[in-house]
């Protein structure tokens, strides 16, 4: 018979385990640091007021969409991301448009309402902090809340309505010069 062969012991146990635990307290450490670091955001912009609820009967429904919300940032500055009052969580969301102002309802997030005052304008653009789409991809809403200027972008389920949104939201607010509320990029 032929002398059996035995292969050798290829793991040393002790120090693959080591390796795997090293890697997981590294991965637990990095989405801490990055918990942290979205927790001191929004102590940051804890200056901003709490968002408008939205009325119990803010008046008859101009336009209506249902599709995504991605979040807002400062307006101008797309990178830029807003998170104090949950304004930075995406989420599904239902807009309505009505002369009150645009109604923003967020199952799973915080609603708000947008007074007609406060809006001050909106464009089709292609991304903000954390979504880039195609030219034209993201309907970009411009308001105002306590002192700042917001951009709050919203995807319809059905993009062909975008158009329709802007035409409404600027003729609310007076723009109807599209290059009057194109962003700064």
């Amino acid at each position: 018979m032929a002398a059996e062969k035995k292969s050798a012991e290829v793991t040393d146990w002790a120090a693959r385990i080591g390796w795997l635990v090293g890697l997981a307290l590294f991965v637990a450490l990095v989405y801490w640091l990055m918990r942290e670091g979205w927790k001191w955001r929004g102590t940051l912009q804890g200056d901003l007021p709490e968002l408008p609820a939205v009325p119990e009967d803010p008046g008859p429904v101009r336009l209506g969409m249902s599709g995504r919300y991605h979040g807002s940032t400062t307006a101008g500055q797309w990178l830029d991301r807003i998170v104090a009052h949950g304004l930075g969580n995406r989420s599904l969301a239902e807009l309505t448009l009505t002369d009150a102002g645009l109604a923003v309802v967020r199952p799973g997030a915080n609603d708000f309402f947008v007074p007609a005052s406060r809006l001050r304008g909106a464009r089709l653009d292609k991304g903000i902090a954390g979504k880039v789409l195609t030219e034209g991809g993201l309907l970009v809403v411009t308001w105002s809340h306590g002192d700042r200027l917001l951009d709050s972008g919203f995807r319809s389920d059905r993009a062909a309505e975008h158009g329709e949104w802007v035409d409404a939201l600027n003729d609310m607010t007076g723009k109807t010069d599209k290059t009057e509320t194109e962003g700064a990029r």
